[in-house]
This record gives structure tokens, sequence and C-alpha cells, in this order.
């Protein structure tokens, strides 16, 4: 057997025993469970170490447990928690850029006699508030409320390490700017930028090019959210593996063009996602995007599009050993590993079979189908998620990614380039911005157009054992496309 495939089926063990500890936490493991579990492991391999079926099998359940055992610390921590109301009264600062809302601004607060400890509290739209903030505060501290029982709001917020809510706050604001000053400097840069987006196009574009290029949807209205929910549109605005792709390519012809090797081109786009990631606040789904984007970037240049699965699961299992609370609470995690699975799995099937058909023929045909390809690769493997979590099902998503998709390469290269030269020369700006707004217009045009037909998407829930059933199916129908693929 492979160094692989061994990595293979350890990943696996590892992911697999932080999932079984997520689905049924409640019943808490022992720590005398754990132990004897992992001497029994131990017991295996000592006693069988010649055999090395038996040996792999014994390391591969040592993962496992690690795995289970893991998850189990942090969810014996939660429910350990006191669930009463309590006072507090003091020092916090803001730990992360505000989050706007509608009607409020969301303020992750650390206490300055405990960095670890988190509160979210929820404050008006109308005071200024910044990342490094002190603040002196007097609320209660709650518990996180379920008010929807197919949401578990409690686990959402706890995966970040946020266990409280601040309920009746006082705030005094007490100095700014005492936090990272890296960090500080990058999401005032963020700032700028947004501002300059703000100036240069109307909204709701101005929304929609914040989004390609900065990530966030925080910038649209409602209605416009729910038209590119409804279309599946919905991870252009986020930070995604796609933009992340987007940004990496253009930063290595930058890099060819201003005389790099190859090599170091790629390195240099490396460089450019870790900042960009930076930028957007190091959220979840930003670390996953430029992680993904990383990867599929890799792969391409490589032309190793069908081999990257331990990639993967490194890149999974690093995050998981981080935060193992991802892997059940969040629902973006789970999109972006599996979208991108289901590129690196199916799409090479769609390339084989069905793209030679079209690569004699027109660029333009070829491009709308690898598109397609790419499109439905993804979504046959996230679908489940999204019926299950959302209880919805766009029937649009692959009409709209194939009239959207094209362009938005050029949409962020004429948005980056118009901000930059609002920086420097503000007429040559403002010929770009107008430039930037046309396929701007274009996108947004045709997605509230699409959102508006009648059956754009529909409700359609699917059950756990539905999920479970369609992902053993896609299990099967992969490891018989691969036998194909390499016959």
């Amino acid at each position: 057997m492979t160094k692989y495939r061994i990595f293979f089926i350890f990943s696996l063990s590892f992911i697999g025993g932080i999932a079984i500890a997520s689905f049924y936490y409640p019943q808490i493991l022992s720590a005398s469970l754990f132990y004897f579990s992992f001497v029994f492991t131990l017991s295996i391999v000592a006693v069988f170490w010649e055999n090395k079926k038996v040996v792999l099998f014994g390391f591969a359940l040592g993962f496992f447990v690690c795995g289970f055992w893991l998850a189990n610390l942090r969810l014996e921590k939660i429910k350990n928690l006191n669930a009463d109301k309590q006072n507090f009264s003091g020092i916090v600062m803001i730990s992360k850029e505000p989050v706007m809302k509608e009607k409020i601004q969301q303020l992750i607060l650390v206490s300055a006699d405990n960095k670890r400890e988190k509160f979210l509290l929820n404050a008006s739209i109308y005071e200024k508030y910044n990342y490094g903030d002190r603040l002196k505060i007097n609320c209660v501290l709650e518990r996180p409320k379920n008010f929807d029982e197919n949401f578990d709001y409690q686990m959402y917020l706890a995966k970040d390490g946020i266990f409280y809510e601040c309920k009746n706050p006082k705030i005094e604001k007490l100095e700014k700017n005492n936090g990272n000053r890296f960090l500080a400097v990058l999401i005032s840069i963020k700032n700028n930028f947004n501002e300059k987006i703000n100036q240069l196009i109307p909204a709701p574009e101005s929304g929609l090019l914040s989004g390609l290029l900065l990530g966030g949807s925080n910038q649209l209205s409602k209605e416009v959210k729910d038209n590119f929910s409804r279309t599946g549109m919905t991870h252009v605005v986020a930070v995604s593996g796609y933009n992340v792709t987007i940004i990496a390519e253009y930063l290595m012809l930058l890099g060819i063009f201003l005389g790099l090797w190859r090599r170091q081109a790629f390195w240099f786009a490396v460089t450019g996602i870790i900042l960009f990631v930076i930028l957007t606040g190091l959220s979840a789904s930003a670390v996953r995007a430029g992680l993904m984007g990383v990867l599929l970037i890799w792969a391409m240049k490589n032309g190793r599009l069908g081999n990257t699965q331990n990639a993967i699961l490194f890149s999974a299992c690093v995050m998981l050993l981080a935060n193992p609370l991802l892997l059940r609470w969040d629902i973006g995690f789970q999109l972006s590993f599996l979208a991108t699975i289901g590129i690196v799995y199916l799409y090479p099937f769609f390339e084989n079979y069905f793209l030679h058909l079209v690569e004699t023929r027109h660029c333009l045909v070829s491009s709308v189908a690898e598109i397609l390809f790419l499109s439905l690769s993804a979504q046959i493997f996230v679908l489940p998620i999204i019926m299950f979590n959302f209880g919805t099902l766009s029937l649009i998503s692959l009409l709209a990614n194939i009239l959207i998709l094209p362009i938005i390469p050029l949409t962020m290269l004429l948005g980056f380039v118009a901000i930059m030269f609002s920086f420097v020369f503000e007429p040559i700006a403002i010929i770009f911005s107008w430039l930037t707004y046309l396929p701007l217009k274009y996108e947004t045009v045709t997605i509230n157009y699409l959102a508006s037909l009648k059956y754009a998407s529909i409700e359609m829930k699917i059950a756990w054992w539905g999920v479970v059933i369609w992902y053993i199916i896609l299990v099967g129908i992969v490891v018989i496309l691969k036998k194909k693929i390499k016959n």
C-alpha cells in the first residue's frame, strides 16, 4: 500500500472520529473510556506489529479515537457552561471588525482579563465602533437561544468560541486602536476600498463589486440577497474558492509579466491570497476559500486536478484540528469542501467524456461547456446539504452560472483597476468605473430577472437519512467512474 493511500485512510479516520462525536455529542465520552480505547489501540499495534494490515487498522483506529476525543473535549466544555444569567461589568476589546446588519451591528468582544472569553453584543447601528476599540460595559450575560428548531444558533456561535450574549448593555468608549496593528492596517485598507467603490459605483452594483473583491454581501439589500440565493449565485459575493482562484490567476499573470519564473509567480500568487484572506478579516469562510483556491490553482497548474484528494483532506484535517466543531456546525465548511471534492472527482469524468467533443469547435462553446460541467460537478455534491439546511432547490442555478461566471473575472479586473486609479488619478478611475459598471449592471439585471421567474427555486427539504443515501450513491458512482477513467 502506498504512502498516499495510508495518509488517505488515516485522514478519513480522524475526520470520521470528529464526525461521530459531533453527531452524537449528547453522549459525552468519559475520560476512562477514551484511555481504554487508546491503550487498546496501542496493544493491537504492539501485538500484531508484523501483520501490516492489522497495524494499519490499529493506527486508523487510533486516529479515529483522537478525532473523537478532540471533538469531545470542546463539546464537554460547552456542556458544562453555566446556563444561568450573569451580571458582567468590566473592560473589553472589539476583537473583530463589526458586522453590519439591517438595524444592528454585531460586536465580538473579548474580556481584558481573559482573552479567550468571547461575548456577542448587538449594538445600535448609529453608533460607530471599530476593531480594537476598548469599551467599558455593564450587561447581563445569557446563553444564546435557538429560535428555530431547524437551526442550532447556540452551537453556530459556540463553534467560534462565543458562548454568551450581552443583553441590555451600557457601553462607554475608552480608547481606540488597541488591537493588532497589522490587522488594523489591513481593515483600514479594506474600508478605504469600500469607500472608493461606493464613490465610483452606485448601489446595488457597488455592493456586488464589494462582494466580488472583498467578500461578503452586507452591502446588498435583503431583496438582492434573496435573488442571489434563489438563483444559486450567493457564492460569487462570498469569499469563495472561485473568487480566490480568479485572484490567484491574475496574480500569476502579473508575476510572469514582472519577469518572475512560473514557480516564483505561483508563490507570488499564494502570498497575494494570504494577504487577501487576512484583508477580509480572517473569517473561517475566508480561510477555507484561501485553502481551496490555492489547492485548485496548484492542481490546475500542475495538471493534477484528479489527484488532489490528500491535499483536500490535509487542509480539512488542519482546520478541524484547530476547531473540530466546524465539521457539523459550519455549513460553509461543508459546502466549500464538498464543492471542491465534486470538482476534483466528477469534473475529470465530464472532461473526458464530453468536453473533448467541443474542444475543436468555437472557444466560446468550449468555455460555456467548461463552466457548465464545473458548476454541475460542484452542485451535485452540495445539493443535499443545501436542501437539508435551507429546504430550497434552485432550478435556475446552472443557467445563472453560465450567464454570469464568464464575465466575473473581467468585472473583478476592471473594478480593481478603477479603485487603484482612484487613489492616484481620479479621471482615469472614472473611465474605468463606467467600464466596470456595464458588466455589473448586466449581472444584477440578469440575476434579478432569473430570480423573478416563477420556478426559479422550489421548496424541497430532505431528511438526514436522505443526505446519507445521496452520498452513499455518489461514492459508488465516483468509484465506478474512476475505474472507467483509468481504463
